[in-house]
């Protein structure tokens, strides 16, 4: 497993590193923890997949996804991956993206339970995950630390995997490049969001602000994010 100061990979579209392991021709999809279902709206502009239905647990979130645009293949739900609403054998993949660390910790193993009750056998679950490095989590982890939760996401893989809950298919590491076109931006995708507790205070929003201006650029401020994929199979 590399170390995040050496070359890796560089993937600038997820959907279609997604379709380079999985094909998505007329599957049933189910993601969990959607936000804003950016990702789930790509992926059905980039796609032939025959349905997704968008899970959020924030309601505030989830209400907004039902005031947004509408597709007829895109289903949003209320609901979280540790009691998922939906019959067992019911959809062909589950994609978990930047979500598996918001589960509660106390509720993952039942997460992967329930990841498994919903697949169909062979199906596979596709869980992205942010890695805890690098320039831009050293900014964001100012107000908000995600070190405990994102190493218990890892570990919750792993019991899964080791249990035989999921059969791991692959482990993929990669840089994403991030833009932000200017403070604002950042404030906009990482500060004014409903999904997460932040300790932003005046001298911490000084310093995160101080931390964020020393990236920009005259094209805006650049960073690559470390990710991590598990790319799993119901057996």
């Amino acid at each position: 497993m590399p170390t995040w100061d050496e070359e890796i990979e560089i993937v600038k579209d997820e959907v279609s590193f997604l379709q380079s392991l999985a094909s998505l021709d007329g599957a049933t999809l189910l993601e969990l923890g959607c936000g804003k279902a950016e990702f789930t709206r790509k992926l059905l502009a980039k796609s032939k997949a025959k349905s997704i239905v968008a899970l959020e647990v924030d309601r505030i979130q989830h209400r907004l996804n039902l005031e947004s645009p509408q597709d007829p293949r895109l289903t949003f739900g209320y609901g979280g991956a540790e009691s998922i609403p939906y019959d067992e054998a019911t959809f062909d993949g589950v994609l978990m993206m930047k979500s598996l660390h918001h589960v509660p910790a106390a509720s993952m193993d039942q997460a992967f339970a329930e990841l498994r009750r919903v697949l169909r056998p062979g199906g596979w679950a596709y869980i992205s995950e942010p890695v805890f490095a690098g320039p831009l989590n050293d900014i964001i982890k100012l107000f908000h630390d995600e070190g405990i939760v994102r190493a218990a996401a890892q570990a919750a893989i792993k019991r899964a995997v080791g249990a035989g809950v999921l059969r791991e298919e692959g482990e993929y590491e990669f840089d994403m490049p991030t833009r932000y076109a200017d403070f604002d931006d950042f404030v906009a995708k990482h500060i004014d969001v409903t999904h997460s507790e932040k300790n932003y205070t005046p001298g911490i929003a000084a310093e995160v602000r101080r931390r964020f201006e020393s990236h920009m650029t005259p094209a805006g401020a650049n960073f690559m994010k470390p990710m991590r994929v598990s790319f799993l199979r119901r057996p």
